[in-house]
Order: C-alpha cells, then sequence, then structure tokens
C-alpha cells in the first residue's frame, strides 16, 4: 500500500462508528458505581420481598391485600425495582449533564443521536437481562414456599411464563422511559421529578376521580400499563396484553424523541 493510500486508510479507521460509539457507552455504563449498586439493590430487593410475601402467605386470607394472582403476590418487589431502575435510567442519561462529561461525548459524536440511541440500547439490553434473570428466579423460588397452597403455580400453567416476562419486559422500558426524561430534561432532580409525579402520582390522583372517561384515560398510563402487563389474569380497565405492551413502547418512545430532538438543536 502506498503512503498516499495508508493515509487515506487511517481515517475510516479512527472514525466514528455505531459499534465504537455502543462500546463507548458500555464503557460509561459500567465504570458509574451507581449502576453495579442499583441493579443489586433491584435484584435483592425483588427477590428478599418476594421470598417474605411466600413464607408469609396465608391461604385463607387470599393474598397480601387481597392479591389473588401468583405472579403479582411474589412479584410486588417489583415495585421498589421499578424506582430502583427508573433512577439508574435517570443517572445514565441526566448525569452526563451534571458532571459536564455530555461535553465531551457530543464532541467526540458530532452527529449527537448516536450517543443517544447507544445509551439506550446499551441500558435497555443490561436491564431486561437482568429483570429477566431476576423475576423468574423469584417466581421459582417463592414457589418453593407456595406450591401447596391456593398460590402454587408453575411456569407451564396458563398465563404465567406470560405475565413473568411481561413484568421484565415492563421493567425494562420504564427505565427506558426514565433516561428519556434524563435525555430530555437534562437535569436529575426534574426527571425524577417529572416521572414519579407523572407516572406514578398523577395517575392515582386522577383514578380517584368519579369520571368514567378519565379512568380510561388512566389505563394508558405507564404505571398502569405496567400492571397489567405483569398480570395473570386482567382486571376490569386494564389493558390486554398488546395494548399495554404499545402503550409502555410509545411512552418510552416519546421521551426518546423529543429528547433526540432538543438534543439536535440545544448546545450541552
Amino acid at each position: 500500500m502506498s503512503t498516499v493510500e495508508t493515509k487515506r486508510a487511517a481515517p475510516a479507521r479512527m472514525g466514528v462508528t455505531p459499534a465504537r460509539v455502543l462500546r463507548s457507552e458500555w464503557h460509561k455504563f459500567w465504570t458509574l458505581r451507581s449502576t453495579w449498586v442499583t441493579l443489586a439493590a433491584t435484584s435483592v430487593l425483588i427477590l428478599a420481598t418476594g421470598l417474605v410475601m411466600a413464607i408469609g402467605h396465608e391461604p385463607a386470607g387470599g393474598g397480601f391485600g387481597g392479591v389473588n394472582d401468583p405472579v403479582v403476590l411474589t412479584l410486588i418487589g417489583v415495585q421498589f425495582g421499578q424506582i430502583f431502575l427508573t433512577v439508574l435510567g435517570v443517572l445514565f442519561s441526566a448525569g452526563e449533564y451534571a458532571t459536564g462529561m455530555i461535553r465531551a461525548s457530543l464532541a467526540t459524536v458530532p452527529r449527537r443521536l448516536p450517543v443517544l440511541w447507544a445509551k439506550a440500547a446499551i441500558f435497555a439490553a443490561v436491564t431486561l437481562v437482568v429483570s429477566t434473570i431476576t423475576v423468574f428466579t423469584t417466581f421459582l423460588l417463592a414457589q418453593l414456599f407456595l406450591s401447596d397452597t391456593d398460590m402454587g403455580a408453575s411456569l407451564t400453567d396458563p398465563g404465567i411464563a406470560r405475565a413473568i416476562a411481561g413484568t421484565a419486559v415492563s421493567l425494562t422500558l420504564l427505565g427506558v422511559l426514565g433516561l428519556g426524561l434524563g435525555a430530555l430534561l437534562r437535569s436529575v432532580p426534574a426527571a425524577l421529578g417529572a416521572f414519579f409525579g407523572g407516572v406514578v402520582i398523577l395517575p392515582e390522583v386522577l383514578a380517584a376521580m368519579s369520571s368514567d372517561a378519565v379512568k380510561d384515560t388512566v389505563a394508558y398510563f405507564p404505571a398502569r400499563a405496567s400492571e397489567s402487563l405483569g398480570a395473570v389474569s386482567q382486571i376490569d380497565g386494564s389493558l390486554p396484553d398488546g395494548a399495554a405492551l404499545l402503550t409502555l413502547c410509545l411512552w418510552a418512545a416519546a421521551a426518546l424523541g423529543a429528547a433526540g430532538w432538543l438534543l439536535k438543536r440545544r448546545d450541552a
């Protein structure tokens, strides 16, 4: 190869590619102490809560708080997981704005959007794997104590595996929604406030109203769609599985889309 050809080939080898952006975000994700702590805390809390619920279950009591769904009962700790993974998603995106590292990231990747997509892809892949392993392990271990009770169930029973998998998917999508809010608002407190105020608290307030139209609308909020996706049997007013999954995907996509639009139009 001639000297001229070598000089022409060098920039191509040093250019920004999707694989290199993904690799960069992968290293950033795992070098954060909050990643290890949050993922570990999520798994431990879901597992511990599920075992406590299983050990303390009284068949005559109809389940904790009247819960009669074996998946909902054993995975009730997912409520903690939602909080932890959402916080992790917000930290992974908005945290770079707090530290100023985002300037270096965008200087390296001038097109900007690949940084956001890479963050979302890495976060979604890791949280989906961790969530799936955690929820299936929790259910199987909890069933060691519930097998001879009214909450006994196996993965081969109708709707069980689907509800457990749906729980893992909903945990992932809620975390991605948090990541999108963090990238959109560029502030950890603001993104957390928007998530807990708009996603967690607002649906409960609206559900207390007497209007049937408002109650029907509440079913399309992320938290309610997540509940529908993680249940074996649907209750009145909840969404079918397909609609619940689509709803969560659209919320996450909307947050990421808005963040991407803003990222292209504002300085870091």
